[in-house]
């Protein structure tokens, strides 16, 4: 099962883990603002090799968050192709040169310019996607909304997103069970049923899966309510704990590759490393 969770907290003895929620959020969105505004491919490699290293320091296996690297890579094709359609000049415009590879037809040829524009694409989510990743997959849902709580979001949005990460597991233990019960009965999802009939048969499975997960957000709403949650405008965490020497540490790191970022991103004034000249 655990090979097939998605977004899902997953509980071990790292470095990582031992961090306080407030900790790997502040670091995450400094690394996730890092990556965003450069597009220096040095400064990419770098952070690249950072996430990485984290990701291994974790103990988190890649069969574990299989469908979302997955999932990326889909997205990542999907998005350079669409890139490439639409504006195959793009590479050309930001670094101001055209060296030509190949014609297609059309406008669209293939230039070197072009090709190091979607590498850096690319790095681009090889660096936020593990860091993202790793983020949910090693925080645990209630220190999660306990470090927004500490940031200054409301308690009662931070208690929601709680929530949901907790249902997503939920969620995949139910289509696992109603999935198999349909099968029992005779209901063909396998990759001998033709693409059409297999979607045609997973109607069976949404349906009630639906139906129980709107269920399941009735009883919930209910118990929280007959708690009187919401009606004091603050709360205390019982996962919330202390900064430690290695919260500071990272924090304190988080900043530095920002800083290192945007100085070597910016000292030429601009945000493209620019082999071509």
């Amino acid at each position: 099962m655990a090979a097939n969770t998605v977004l899902n907290y997953l509980p071990r003895k790292s470095m990582v883990h031992e961090l306080t929620g407030t900790t790997k959020l502040a670091f995450f969105l400094l690394f996730t603002f890092a990556s965003m505004i450069t597009y220096d491919t040095r400064v990419l490699i770098g952070l690249m090799v950072i996430s990485f290293a984290a990701f291994r320091v974790s103990h988190i296996k890649l069969r574990e968050v299989r469908f979302m690297l997955v999932f990326m890579l889909v997205f990542l094709i999907l998005n350079d192709v669409f890139i490439y359609l639409f504006n195959p000049e793009q590479g050309v415009e930001i670094y101001g040169t055209r060296h030509v590879i190949a014609t297609l037809f059309w406008r669209y040829t293939i230039t070197w310019e072009q090709l190091f524009y979607t590498f850096n694409i690319s790095l681009k989510y090889f660096v936020a996607l593990p860091i993202a990743i790793l983020f949910i997959s090693a925080t645990n849902p209630s220190e999660f909304a306990a470090s927004l709580n500490k940031i200054g979001v409301s308690y009662r949005v931070g208690y929601s997103v709680s929530i949901a990460l907790r249902y997503i597991p939920d969620i995949q233990r139910d289509y696992h069970s109603i999935s198999q019960a349909q099968q029992a009965r005779g209901v063909e999802l396998g990759k001998k049923e033709k693409l059409l009939a297999r979607m045609k048969n997973s109607v069976n499975i949404l349906l009630p899966l639906i139906l129980s997960s709107l269920a399941r957000i009735d009883t919930i709403s209910n118990a929280m309510e007959l708690r009187g949650f919401g009606k004091k405008s603050k709360r205390t965490w019982y996962v919330q704990r202390p900064f430690s020497r290695n919260d500071y540490l990272v924090l304190a790191f988080g900043v530095l590759i920002l800083v290192l970022s945007l100085v070597i991103t910016f000292w030429d004034g601009n945000r493209f490393y620019n082999p071509f000249v």
